[in-house]
């Protein structure tokens, strides 16, 4: 990787393409250019890498590759999945459920479908961010159609245990989705073990390009899922997703699985030690802590609260450091992150938190000078406060 002239710790909110997923797409965007749903042969070979890029992804999160729809991202892939579902579901009932801390892409969907007559439930976390079973379990009714709960969480990393939280769901006769999109490519992801009916991720959490992300959906009973589409028009994706399918995206994604899936054991070594040194370094300064479950957390994310100091001082002060105050996408807010909030953090506290999300192509060297920036900019910003 080319050197920057910052220090990159904000891999949650998007990572920089690898190299080996660059070379494998750029084919497709100079001479391999044809539509892939053209019937001369350009096209035919475009529609056949596509096909290889679904065995890849499948071959990730052990589904068949017929069970994985191309999207623009998870974003999209959330409504899709999210609306596409309850439509379908609709005489059964109008009842879904979803977690306090998941991303806004799924609230702000859920909230869409409160406007539309669903009966929504936002189910509270305990203060470690771990979904509380029995509390879940007096949440499904009978007219419970959906439960949705993200895999890992993208601000504190912290991962709900989704097997025991499919059963609960499935004996009430609900289908189960989650968000994985933190989650995939990072952790081993079994579908069918794990109990997931929908599953939503994104090329560029995985070094791929921004702008291509994909579906799971279950095709095998008990619980096959079927989905009423979103966009309409060509009857790309088996209907379920119209327009012209991003090809040197969908290559990207394929590569960027099967690079995962190799480097996973490698990745998750490597990158956990680094964010395990980090901390070990910040913990060190009077009044820090660590929000979320320390044991049941992505390898490479640690959200710290520091007393007394400004998240967005912080950054301000730190422009050769690229970190997060939370999630990227709710970055044009003022408001405190959701997700600290509904882990009992004051919303002062909340402000005084930072998320560092270390990457695949992070180095010792970076987390040093990382660490020695943070000391001392912590240290001016609370000296500050108390003149």
């Amino acid at each position: 990787m080319e050197n920057q002239d910052f220090i990159y710790l904000d891999n949650n909110a998007t990572t920089p393409v690898d190299p080996r997923v660059l070379e494998t797409m750029m084919p497709y965007l100079t001479r391999n250019f044809a539509n892939a749903a053209s019937r001369h042969q350009p096209g035919l070979d475009a529609n056949q890498a596509v096909n290889q890029a679904r065995e890849q992804i499948a071959k990730l999160i052990g589904s068949k590759p017929s069970e994985i729809i191309f999207t623009s991202g998870a974003t999209e892939g959330i409504n899709l999945a999210v609306k596409g579902m309850v439509e379908t579901q609709k005489s059964k009932g109008k009842h879904i459920i979803t977690l306090a801390t998941e991303h806004k892409a799924m609230l702000d969907t859920y909230e869409f479908l409160a406007s539309k007559g669903f009966d929504v439930e936002y189910l509270p976390v305990k203060p470690d961010g771990l979904l509380d079973l029995e509390v879940l379990k007096k949440a499904v009714r009978e007219d419970t159609v959906l439960v949705s709960v993200m895999l890992a969480n993208n601000e504190t990393g912290v991962i709900q245990p989704l097997k025991e939280i499919s059963a609960i769901v499935h004996e009430a006769g609900a289908f189960f989705m989650t968000d994985a999109t933190q989650a995939f490519g990072k952790l081993s992801i079994s579908v069918n073990d794990l109990g997931i009916d929908l599953m939503t991720f994104s090329g560029h959490k995985i070094y791929a390009p921004k702008g291509i992300g994909g579906i799971y959906f279950r095709s095998r009973r008990p619980f096959r899922v079927k989905l009423e589409a979103i966009i309409h028009g060509g009857g790309h994706e088996k209907g379920m997703r119209s327009g012209t399918l991003n090809v040197p995206g969908i290559i990207a994604l394929g590569k960027a699985a099967e690079v995962a899936l190799q480097d996973m054991e490698k990745d998750a070594k490597q990158v956990q030690e680094l964010r395990d040194y980090l901390e070990q370094n910040l913990l060190q300064i009077e009044d820090t802590t660590i929000n979320g479950n320390t044991t049941h957390r992505l390898y490479n994310t640690s959200n710290i609260f520091f007393q007394g100091v400004d998240s967005d001082a912080l950054i301000a002060n730190l422009d050769s450091l690229a970190f997060s105050s939370g999630s990227a996408c709710t970055s044009a807010s003022v408001e405190p992150s959701h997700v600290l909030i509904a882990l009992g953090l004051s919303k002062e506290d909340a402000y005084c938190c930072m998320r560092f999300s270390l990457g695949r192509f992070t180095t010792k060297e970076e987390i040093n000078k990382a660490i020695e920036l943070l000391k001392e900019a912590i240290e001016n910003l609370r000296a500050l406060r108390l003149l």
